[in-house]
């Protein structure tokens, strides 16, 4: 049996949530005391005027019983009544029982008149406008009354509910507005937050609140110290693969000068797997390099990697549809670096390669699917650890990289607020990569 849970009908943001704690008490205050006015304003108040006024319906029956005669005691009524303001008939007709559903005042008269005259026999709120006509029946006959309805129910009585309403419609909205200038900066920051994990550093200062001040002030010393962090790790292995091409040249130049043998052969083959790994290190190193957000399209660019590839006499291809331009922020050499090495990966460890750029709402996503040996899916997180090689998984000879291939690519994609994604190819049956950039 499901549990019912009220989390899934509250709102999500803070902003919905901040407006319910302050609406609720408010209406809850409202409902409270309308219906505490309405009982006591509509119900004992209109009892206790219905009451005084009995006390004037009871004189004018005391008249008629007293009388010898109809006569006496119509002569007598007409007297007393226009004394008292109250319009008689005697002997008059049966009045209709009439009310509004609505009335709640017409509701407490009817009872309260139930309750002081046994020989009540009916009460019209309705024929006559703002008129209470009620029939008595007496000895001699039915005594028809009619009177304002202003004296024995409260005048005008909505006037105290719309000053309760208008009032809290006005403090509601002051709320309101100061409400939102209290959230601003939270929602200021959150978007700084969210800017700097796609990428880019959007200018934000602290300001609101104490304890927002002191949030904003944490997260650009943590933002500070990523971007000094980030910059020495990218100065370090860029200085270190620099400071290691001098004494390869001097090497490779020297074996070059050395009698053409096997060994010299193999010797000058590991100068140059050392090269290719210093450029594997300096493509690294350039991943983490803060490269400014520009418009560009990735449409193009893509094309214009398979195109490249193909040229080089790589089977690489592109599948599917090829969407329409789409103009978006990124950083252009780094997200061509990314998807080079995605294609340089397939066509290593497989024969053929796939590229399809497919245009998602709030994403592009960009796939690179292989027939090689794939990758199981419990090393995938280990594959995109920078300087991590799964050679006993993949194709032993192919040769054996670095390991920055698929590190290199997950950097970029991080870098932008996006996602690196392995899976299993279902139309070549090797590895599928998935680079996904917000748009």
């Amino acid at each position: 049996m499901a549990r019912f849970s009220i989390k899934r009908y509250l709102p999500r943001s803070l902003y919905g949530r901040a407006a319910l704690i302050l609406l609720v008490p408010i209406v809850t205050i409202q409902l409270v005391v309308s219906f505490a006015f309405i009982q006591r304003l509509y119900e004992d108040v209109t009892a206790q005027m219905t009451q005084n006024i009995s006390v004037e319906l009871q004189l004018l029956l005391d008249i008629v019983e007293d009388a010898e005669n109809v006569e006496e005691a119509a002569t007598k009524l007409i007297q007393t009544a226009n004394a008292l303001d109250i319009d008689v008939t005697f002997p008059g007709a049966d009045v209709r029982e009439r009310r509004r559903f609505t009335d709640l005042s017409g509701r407490a008269i009817r009872e309260t008149l139930d309750q002081q005259f046994e020989t009540l026999r009916a009460v019209d709120l309705v024929s006559l406008d703002k008129t209470v006509q009620a029939s008595l029946e007496t000895s001699k006959g039915v005594l028809e009354v009619a009177f304002s309805r202003r004296r024995v129910a409260v005048s005008n009585p909505h006037q105290l509910l719309v000053l309760m309403l208008f009032t809290a419609v006005l403090m509601t909205v002051i709320s309101y507005l100061f409400l939102r200038n209290q959230l601003r900066p939270i929602r200021r920051l959150a978007r700084a937050a969210e800017a700097f994990g796609k990428g880019r550093n959007e200018p934000y200062y602290p300001g609101g609140a104490l304890e927002v001040r002191s949030a904003g002030a944490a997260f650009l010393n943590m933002r500070a110290r990523i971007e000094r962090q980030i910059e020495q790790r990218t100065l370090m292995l860029s200085g270190v693969s620099h400071d290691l091409r001098t004494p390869l040249t001097r090497l490779k130049l020297g074996l070059s000068m050395q009698p053409d043998t096997e060994e010299t052969k193999d010797l000058i083959g590991d100068v140059d797997e050392m090269e290719r790994l210093i450029e594997a290190f300096l493509d690294f190193a350039k991943a983490d390099a803060q490269e400014e957000l520009e418009r560009a399209d990735p449409i193009d660019l893509v094309k214009d990697l398979v195109a490249n590839a193909q040229r080089a006499g790589k089977s690489v291809e592109l599948a599917g549809d090829i969407p329409d331009a789409v103009n978006m922020k990124l950083r252009p050499l780094s997200v061509r670096r990314a998807v080079e090495n995605l294609i340089n990966n397939a066509v290593r460890y497989g024969t053929v390669a796939q590229v399809e750029i497919t245009v998602l709402e709030t994403a592009l996503r960009i796939s690179v699917e292989d027939n090689g040996p794939g990758i199981p899916e419990a090393r995938r997180e280990q594959a995109v650890k920078a300087f991590s090689r799964l050679d006993a998984s993949r194709n032993q000879n192919a040769g054996s990289g670095v390991g920055l291939g698929l590190a290199i690519a997950a950097d970029v994609a991080r870098s932008h607020g996006g996602t690196l994604r392995l899976g299993d190819s279902d139309h070549l049956g090797g590895l599928k990569a998935e680079l996904v950039l917000p748009r």
